[in-house]
C-alpha cells in the first residue's frame, strides 16, 4: 500500500466530497460542505497561491492540506499549511508527505515562517516538533446544543441601536466590509490581516455559500454597522460562527452579545440544532460571551510556527 500526495480535483465532484469528509472526521467542530471547498479553492486571492492536497493510499482519501499565503498581511512571507489526517489512517506516512509537499510550495513562493494549527493531542505537537514546527498561540473550538440549551433571553434594544441583518445591506455591502475589517485587524493572531481589497472580499467572505446573511445579527447605531454576528450554516442542521466583532468606538456597549444572541435565537427557530465556534484561548471577553450563551469548549488547537533560515 502506497500513499500518494496530489491537488484536490476540483471538477471532480466525488473527490471534493471525499476531502470533506476525510477533514470532517479529524475535525468535526467546522463545517466541511463541498461547495464551500470548491468555493475557497476557485475565489481566493491569486497572491494567496491557495493549493488544496489530498493524500491518498489505494483510491481512499486518508489526508487533506489547506495550503497558502497570508497575502492580506502587512509582513511578507507568511505561509501557512493546516494538515489533518483521518484519525483512524494515521501512521502511514501521509502527514509528512503532506507537509513536504506544502512547505516546498510554499518556499518556491517565498515563504520565510510557516504557520500550522495542531489539534492539542501529544501524537499530534509531537509529529509538529519533529518536523521544525513550535507550539504559539491557542484556540479553541466550541459548541452549543443549540436544540436543547438556555439562551439567554432577547433583551431590549438599548436607545438607539436597531438589530438588522447581513440582509439588509445586499444591494450595498460595503459598510460591512469596513466592520469587518476593522474587527478583524484587531483579533488575536500570529499573522496580522489587513482587509483593503473590497473585490476581493466580496468574492472571499461576502458571496461564501456557507454564508446565511438572513441569520447573520448586525447592531447598528446611528445608521452605522457597530457590530455584527456571522452565521455560517450548512443549510441543515450546524451553525457556526464566523466572526463576531464591534467597531471601536462603540466597544464596551455590549453590542456584540446582543447581535449573536439575535443570531442564535434566529437560527435555532430555523431548525438549527448545533452551533459551533472558536475562540483564541487569551480572548477572554468573547470566550464569557460564549460561556453566557452555554457553549462548551470541545477541543483545543494549537498553531506552530517554523522560521526558515
Amino acid at each position: 500500500m502506497t500513499v500518494t500526495v496530489r491537488d484536490l480535483r476540483l471538477e471532480v465532484p466525488a473527490d471534493v466530497e471525499r476531502f470533506a469528509h476525510s477533514r470532517h472526521l479529524a475535525l468535526p467542530y467546522v463545517l466541511w460542505v463541498p461547495q464551500a471547498i470548491v468555493h475557497r479553492q476557485a475565489h481566493t486571492h491569486p497572491d494567496a497561491h491557495y493549493r488544496s492536497l489530498v493524500a491518498e493510499e489505494d483510491g481512499e482519501t486518508i489526508g487533506t492540506a489547506q495550503v497558502g499565503l497570508a497575502y492580506d498581511s502587512p509582513e511578507p512571507g507568511q505561509g501557512y499549511l493546516n494538515v489533518y489526517v483521518r484519525p483512524d489512517r494515521t501512521r502511514r506516512g501521509a502527514g509528512a508527505l503532506l507537509v513536504r509537499a506544502a512547505e516546498e510550495h510554499l518556499i518556491a513562493r517565498g515563504a520565510t515562517k510557516l504557520f500550522s494549527w495542531v489539534l492539542d493531542e501529544p501524537g499530534n505537537r509531537a509529529f509538529a516538533e519533529r518536523h521544525g514546527y513550535r507550539a504559539s498561540r491557542s484556540a479553541h473550538f466550541l459548541r452549543l446544543d443549540l436544540a436543547n440549551g438556555r439562551l439567554p433571553p432577547l433583551p431590549d434594544l438599548p436607545p438607539g441601536v436597531e438589530l438588522r441583518t447581513a440582509a439588509d445591506f445586499a444591494d450595498d455591502p460595503r459598510p460591512m466590509f469596513e466592520l469587518d475589517a476593522e474587527t478583524t485587524s484587531d483579533e488575536p493572531s500570529d499573522i496580522d490581516a489587513e482587509f483593503t481589497d473590497y473585490e476581493a472580499w466580496l468574492q472571499e467572505t461576502w458571496k461564501h455559500p456557507l454564508l446565511d446573511l438572513d441569520l447573520t445579527s448586525v447592531a447598528v447605531v446611528d445608521g452605522r454597522p457597530a457590530a455584527f454576528s456571522a452565521a455560517h450554516t450548512d443549510r441543515g442542521t450546524r451553525y457556526a460562527t464566523a466572526m463576531t466583532g464591534t467597531a471601536r468606538a462603540f466597544r464596551g456597549r455590549g453590542l456584540a452579545k446582543l447581535a449573536k444572541n439575535a443570531s442564535l435565537h434566529r437560527a435555532r427557530a430555523a431548525g438549527y440544532k448545533e452551533a459551533f465556534t472558536g475562540n483564541d484561548t487569551d480572548n477572554e471577553p468573547m470566550l464569557a460571551i460564549n460561556r453566557s450563551f452555554g457553549y462548551e469548549i470541545c477541543a483545543t488547537e494549537v498553531r506552530h510556527v517554523r522560521e526558515l533560515g
